[in-house]
């Protein structure tokens, strides 16, 4: 049996996160402890919607978000999830498909395509 969470507190976990952390920032590389490291020129932070969690995932972007004309040409991998759209309280961190972008591009993350989840017991 491998050892993680039950599915029912796992699903009110991250629920309970999700409403808490809804603003996506994207990131050059590893966003580090804090969030701050790696930060992409492009530093407006788009608000997430988050689905409904089950199994121990939950998908977010219930809407595409959409950067138009980026600021600076460079490669995002990362994102970090906060509780404002300045400031605010770092979260987590996680991946996005790496793409690299030209200045004046159009970046979009499509609805549904990112998810955060937790480790199951099984």
């Amino acid at each position: 049996m491998a050892e993680g969470w039950g599915p029912t507190a796992a699903n009110h976990a991250l629920t309970t996160e999700a409403a808490i952390y809804t603003w996506l920032q994207l990131h050059t590389a590893a966003p580090g402890a804090a969030g701050t490291t790696a930060v992409a020129g492009n530093t407006t932070r788009k608000q997430v919607t988050w689905g409904t969690a089950a199994s121990g995932s939950i998908p977010s972007v219930t809407t595409d978000l959409v950067w138009t004309s980026v600021s600076t040409s460079e490669t995002y991998s990362k994102h970090t999830m906060w509780t404002a759209s300045t400031a605010g309280t770092f979260g987590w961190s996680g991946s996005v498909t790496a793409n690299a972008v030209t200045a004046g591009d159009t970046f979009t993350i499509p609805a549904g395509s990112l998810t955060a989840s937790v480790v199951l017991a099984s």
